[in-house]
């Protein structure tokens, strides 16, 4: 598995369009890392699961 993986792979992991990480890169609606090289841009896959676990709500029950 690659440490680094285009839009098209990021998207398919956060269940998430392309377009949608497009829009949160312009925006910067969520802090998530990207690598910009020349055009091309990259995420490290650590960053997406990080991205993931502080987006994790945990379920709260009454005892």
């Amino acid at each position: 598995m690659p440490v680094h993986v285009g839009p098209d792979v990021a998207a398919l992991y956060l269940e998430v369009s392309e377009q949608t990480l497009a829009i949160w890169r312009c925006t910067k609606r969520y802090p998530l890392p990207y690598i910009k090289v020349g055009r091309l841009v990259r995420y490290r896959l650590s960053d997406l699961e990080a991205f993931l676990v502080l987006r994790t709500i945990e379920a709260s029950y009454n005892k």
